[in-house]
């Protein structure tokens, strides 16, 4: 790989904690994202960029019979996501590949659909991994895309501390090659790496005191956890000071309580290859 289409170094790093906030994400979210997402038994699915199988367990469920073959770039998320399937889906017919989706191991047309979530904005080139994905795809097959937007988190209590930390981890992202607001490009990259029929539907988050579960899984589990995971790395490179960034944290967390409310939209792209 070379500098444009390697992946971006991956800012939230590879703890275990942060495998435990994909898992808590994804198992938040499933009904959210997942919904629509059911292929036929018997067609061959490949989940690109897999990671710790946090979706992975959910694709086996919502397509069963399907044969889904699952690839990532790092061994050590393979081996997690392994783990992670077999734990919860023992009996899953899952193939494990460690592959750069840039120089994918598969013949030409090799796929009837494929599903990357949470993979595009990671990476520097994300409209040249697209036209290299849709190689392996059928005529006629699908390729469903999920990416988050970092831009459209919003919350009461408003607080310009908040902000500012959000801002901070768009920033260390950026600064690393990849783009925390990607979910807002989803259209014109399908379209520009020759996909046909897209759509791109938002999937809203949001929580108050009435979803409890919400509040506690994807304002303090999922997004919180992850501004806050980049708090070294922000005060190292001097983009704020550690009472700032501490008071931001503070101020996410606090719209998680009683009063408060937070609000995410995540984009869900559909498209076909031609």
């Amino acid at each position: 790989m070379n500098a444009t289409t390697s992946p971006a170094p991956y800012v939230h790093g590879y703890s275990e904690h942060e495998a435990r906030r994909l898992g808590d994400q994804a198992d938040t979210l499933a009904e959210l994202l997942h919904a629509g997402t059911g292929y036929p038994a018997g067609s061959r699915v490949l989940e690109a960029g897999c990671g710790v199988g946090a979706q992975t367990v959910h694709l086996v469920a919502s397509s069963p019979g399907a044969r889904l073959v699952s690839v990532d770039v790092s061994g050590a998320s393979l081996a997690q996501a392994r783990e992670r399937v077999r734990a919860q889906s023992p009996g899953a017919d899952v193939q494990w590949h460690r592959a750069d989706l840039f120089d994918l191991p598969f013949a030409d047309a090799s796929f009837n659909h494929l599903f990357v979530c949470f993979v595009l904005e990671h990476l520097r080139d994300p409209l040249k991994a697209l036209t290299a994905l849709r190689r392996v795809l059928r005529p006629g097959g699908t390729i469903t895309v999920i990416e988050g937007d970092h831009g459209s988190a919003f919350f009461h209590p408003d607080s310009a501390r908040a902000r500012a930390a959000i801002g901070h981890l768009v920033r260390l992202q950026a600064g690393a090659g990849g783009d925390a607001l990607i979910g807002r490009r989803l259209h014109p990259l399908l379209d520009a790496a020759g996909y046909g029929h897209v759509t791109v539907r938002p999937r809203t988050v949001y929580a108050d005191r009435t979803r409890p579960a919400l509040a506690e899984g994807f304002t303090r589990a999922t997004f919180t956890a992850m501004v806050e995971a980049v708090g070294e790395k922000a005060v190292a490179a001097g983009l704020t000071t550690r009472a700032d960034w501490d008071q931001g944290i503070a101020d996410l967390h606090r719209t998680a309580e009683g009063d408060g409310t937070f609000h995410y939209t995540f984009f869900k792209a559909v498209a076909v290859r031609p």
